[in-house]
């Protein structure tokens, strides 16, 4: 196969993707932001001074993730940059290694690679929601922002992006009052972010490397515009902008709602706590700080549940466009959104949450999820080897050192857990096999249509 032809022709879905309103780098780079923010990064610290007592290797331990982060994004920039089309590791894994691979891929992310969180997400903003709204039911809260944020969905591209745009501004608007308030807090904690001889042991020690587990954790859905790469305005130059700059500002914002944490409150106070930022917020603001940091956060999820409300359907909308089966998913209103897919998965994000099953699905869909980006960027080494032809308008910065990193922290966080995880691993094991299994028996039947292969192979 010709480059030419890898790079237009071989895109079913591309004539279809460049008719709908186009995505500018600003709601792009909000998208990002979005995904990347939740719950995480007001949890985790609790259980990361417990083992390592120290500002510095906690800052250390945040960056860290960040710049892995970062050059998972370099890796994803260039893939996107060179096969400008949606739904992310489907389109990626496809055309790397193999049809097979993509559609494992995104049949992971079309059931439940998405909707979990989104349910995930929802939940945590009917139990914050309870403390701004007192006898409200958390589970009410949570269906509400569900549907609120769909219906905002089908509505199309347009309103979409600007409800991502403004919502995504007003989450980081609140973090940033919030820094600015711990950052100038009267009485700050002797905490002391610069580096100690200690620190050699706490950096090199057990607890720093599975805190970094869960600090990537945090940092999932820096490669989110990836999903909505055929909606881009210019998306060879749209992509790689929108991933780097999001991840910079998570990043940024990651460090430094740490640094207030431990400013703010006692380390004793926040060791082994789940509700540090709530913890942090009662020493900034007083006893009103509790319902501040939870408006906080119940605002700032919103937006990443619209961010996985878009993003994720735009997966099984691309295997509709491919796959004849599915060709339902593929259609769009007259506003650019795909209606069915957007409604498939909101019925699954709410059954899980009727049903209160997300949290057992998203034990075994990380290890999935980290799979198919380890096998992503695996294949960034492969197209540079195998396709050395194809045009590339960006350039993976640092390669190979940093997707080498990427593939090393990514690889030892599988390994870890299937160690401390053997059934929740081998059960997300289990689920991308079934998605290879799907694909080579729905492609043995005879006289199917030529139509089923999907782009990559050659």
């Amino acid at each position: 196969m010709a480059a030419s032809e890898t790079h237009d022709a071989s895109w079913p879905g591309r004539l279809l993707e460049s008719a709908v309103p186009s995505v500018s780098v600003l709601v792009a780079t909000a998208i990002v932001v979005a995904d990347m923010i939740g719950v995480g990064v007001f949890t985790s610290l609790g259980f990361q001074v417990k083992d390592i007592p120290s500002g510095f290797s906690i800052l250390l331990l945040w960056a860290i993730g960040g710049v892995v982060a970062l050059c998972g994004a370099f890796s994803y920039a260039e893939l996107g940059a060179m096969f400008p089309r949606s739904s992310g590791e489907y389109n990626f894994l496809s055309r790397a290694f193999h049809p097979a691979l993509g559609f494992m891929a995104g049949w992971v992310s079309a059931t439940v690679g998405f909707a979990a969180p989104v349910a995930l997400a929802a939940m945590a903003f009917g139990e914050y929601g309870r403390a701004v709204f007192p006898g409200a039911p958390s589970l009410v809260l949570a269906v509400g922002a569900v549907w609120l944020v769909t219906a905002v969905q089908l509505r199309g591209i347009r309103l979409s992006s600007s409800f991502q745009l403004i919502s995504t501004l007003l989450k980081v608007g609140l973090i940033v009052a919030f820094l600015v308030a711990g950052f100038t807090v009267s009485s700050p904690q002797p905490v002391s972010f610069v580096p100690a001889r200690a620190d050699i042991g706490y950096v090199i020690s057990g607890p720093f490397a599975i805190g970094l587990v869960f600090v990537m954790y945090a940092f999932s859905g820096w490669n989110a515009a990836t999903y909505i790469t055929g909606e881009l305005h210019t998306p060879q130059r749209t992509l790689p902008r929108a991933l780097l700059a999001g991840t910079l500002i998570v990043l940024a914002l990651y460090v430094a709602l740490n640094a207030v944490f431990l400013l703010a409150a006692p380390t004793d106070r926040l060791s082994g706590q789940l509700q540090v930022a709530s913890i942090a917020g009662s020493y900034i603001f007083g006893t009103t700080g509790g319902r501040i940091v939870a408006g906080m956060i119940c605002i700032g999820l919103v937006p990443s549940i619209a961010a996985m409300m878009w993003i994720g359907p735009r997966v099984l909308m691309t295997m509709g466009e491919d796959v004849p089966a599915l060709s339902l998913f593929a259609r769009r209103s007259q506003n650019g959104a795909p209606v069915y897919a957007i409604l498939f998965q909101l019925a699954i994000a709410n059954l899980m949450l009727f049903t209160e099953s997300f949290e057992a699905v998203l034990d075994f869909i990380q290890f999935a999820l980290l799979a198919c980006s380890f096998l992503t960027v695996l294949g960034l080494f492969k197209l540079r080897v195998t396709r050395p032809e194809l045009p590339r308008p960006y350039l993976a910065w640092g390669y190979p050192l940093t997707p080498l990193l990427f593939l090393l922290v990514t690889g030892f966080m599988m390994s870890y857990l299937f160690a401390e995880r053997p059934l929740q691993a081998g059960l997300g094991a289990a689920a991308m096999m079934s998605g290879v299994l799907i694909y080579l028996i729905a492609h043995k039947r005879p006289g199917r249509s030529a139509a089923t292969a999907l782009p990559g192979a050659d």
